[in-house]
């Protein structure tokens, strides 16, 4: 064998190992936890996320978050409606989202905690009370 097949061969090996990375990151590319599917959307729209914060600050109406054994307890100032997302930061395939009315007297958003992985929990929660926007984020520890 020559030097020209040698080098012929070298090249056909690299072409292929290039042509396996790009199918390999076009394969890989939707299970990617870190990036979000809406992020221009949610970039357009970050003027309103931007007041439903400021909204829980100036009405001091931050929700009290409390983890027991069984639930994670989250009680509301006033009743509305809500969509509580929480986030593992290690896997996007256990993600919850929930949406619902809070309950009781206490206006309160139960969550059954016994089919959540233990360890850290980012909490994302959007609720509308008397006609305002409001938007909540915090780690947790269950």
């Amino acid at each position: 064998m020559n030097w020209g097949t040698k080098i012929v061969m070298g090249m056909l090996a690299f072409i292929l190992f290039i042509t396996a990375m790009v199918v390999y990151m076009f394969a890989v590319h939707d299970k990617d936890p870190l990036i979000e599917e809406n992020y221009y959307e949610k970039g357009i729209n970050y003027n309103a996320d931007y007041n439903a914060l400021q909204n829980v600050i100036k009405d001091n109406a931050s929700p009290k978050i409390t983890v027991t054994a069984n639930q994670i307890i989250i009680q509301l100032k006033e009743k509305g409606t809500y969509k509580l997302v929480l986030m593992r930061p290690s896997s996007s395939a256990d993600d919850v989202k929930i949406n619902g009315t809070t309950a009781g007297d206490n206006n309160l958003i139960v969550v059954d905690k016994s089919k959540l992985a233990k360890g850290r929990w980012f909490l994302n929660l959007q609720w509308q009370s008397q006609e305002k926007d409001y938007l909540f984020k915090e780690n947790i520890s269950l």
